[in-house]
């Protein structure tokens, strides 16, 4: 089969970044489902473990987690899926990625694939909709329903992949007021027309900006960029007993600055579950089950950004290249073979 992966960890200019190569098609076992792979996106988790997670000499790792297919075979203890079915779902981290024609997944992080996408448009959907979910209603503790909430979500980078479906979630699930940041005046209207409430520039100082909008209290913080640059100036205009949840990789973070008014700090990684195989690692197919739902009544809509063409990687790497660039809107996506 055919797929993109790489033998040395390097900057993505170098030729051989990534490569395009032949494996061999894997053989299910178990609870994993063969998918054939018909669309793919790009996350900054892709190029963040190609740039710091060498394969073992001559062996080539495969990047990738998000995927939309077909499901091509099953392993014997397989119950939610057959040959056939439509899937969309984002890997797990401890194993071969999803830029290859077929790919083995766990049926339990797996979700049926919203009827009314494309399988591109899918594809765009499934690791941020976890990330977003899980950091918002499972950490932060917003609660899903629309009771009276009378506080403000600041979403920090809300034209990002998690930022897009995020936005989303607190507004039309909840009533919370949503307040994103973007400084791309592009940028700006994309939160917008997801349905922040307003969008403030991250680019200039933030608590001046937070105080002119009037808004109820700060209490919740979604950190999805740049943690480091932000965190001290957020923990100083945050409500006391707020929650700040992060999902990137600060290099300096020092919690000591919430102390004083009790702000509790959350980390979100999606890839918790399958990498622990913890016992609600199934609460993942539920949960993308919900976003296809909520997709196909028109509650929720596909962050495709943008399309790269095909799966090769000659593609894959300007998708890589933009990611680092941290100028990219929505999902890249990329289709077919």
């Amino acid at each position: 089969m055919r797929a993109v992966g790489y033998k040395k960890s390097l900057p993505v200019e170098a030729l051989d970044a990534l490569i395009d190569f032949e494996a061999a098609k894997p053989e299910p076992k178990g609870r994993d489902i063969r998918v054939a792979v018909k669309a793919i996106s790009a996350n900054p988790v892709d190029y963040k473990v190609r740039k710091r997670a060498a394969p073992p000499e001559g062996e080539f790792k495969i990047l990738g987690y998000d995927a939309a297919g077909v499901v091509d075979a099953v392993g014997p203890e397989v119950t939610l899926f057959k040959p056939g079915d439509e899937v969309f779902y984002a890997g797990s981290i401890q194993r071969q990625g999803t830029n290859s024609e077929f790919h083995l997944v766990d049926e339990r992080i797996v979700g049926a694939k919203p009827k009314t996408l494309s399988f591109a448009q899918a594809a765009a959907l499934p690791l941020t909709s976890l990330t977003a979910w899980e950091l918002l209603f499972e950490r932060l503790g917003a609660v899903p329903g629309k009771s009276v909430d009378p506080r403000t979500l600041l979403v920090v980078g809300g034209a990002g992949g998690v930022g897009s479906i995020m936005i989303q979630l607190a507004r039309r699930l909840t009533e919370l007021t949503v307040v994103a940041t973007a400084s791309r005046p592009e940028s700006q209207k994309w939160c917008i027309d997801l349905g922040a409430h307003a969008v403030i520039d991250h680019a200039q100082p933030l608590k001046v900006q937070i105080e002119k909008l009037k808004f109820p209290p700060l209490a919740l913080v979604a950190s999805l960029t740049n943690t480091d640059q932000y965190y001290k100036a957020l923990a100083d205009i945050m409500a006391p007993q707020g929650r700040y949840g992060l999902i990137d990789d600060p290099s300096e973070f020092n919690v000591s600055v919430f102390k004083g008014k009790s702000i509790s700090i959350h980390w979100e990684s999606m890839f918790t579950r399958s990498s622990f195989q913890t016992p609600d690692m199934i609460g993942q197919h539920n949960l993308l089950n919900d976003v296809a739902d909520l997709v196909d009544k028109g509650v929720l809509k596909t962050t495709l950004g943008e399309s790269f063409g095909t799966i090769n990687a000659a593609n894959l790497k300007r998708a890589h290249a933009l990611l680092e660039s941290g100028k990219s809107r929505g999902k890249i996506v990329l289709e077919g073979w």
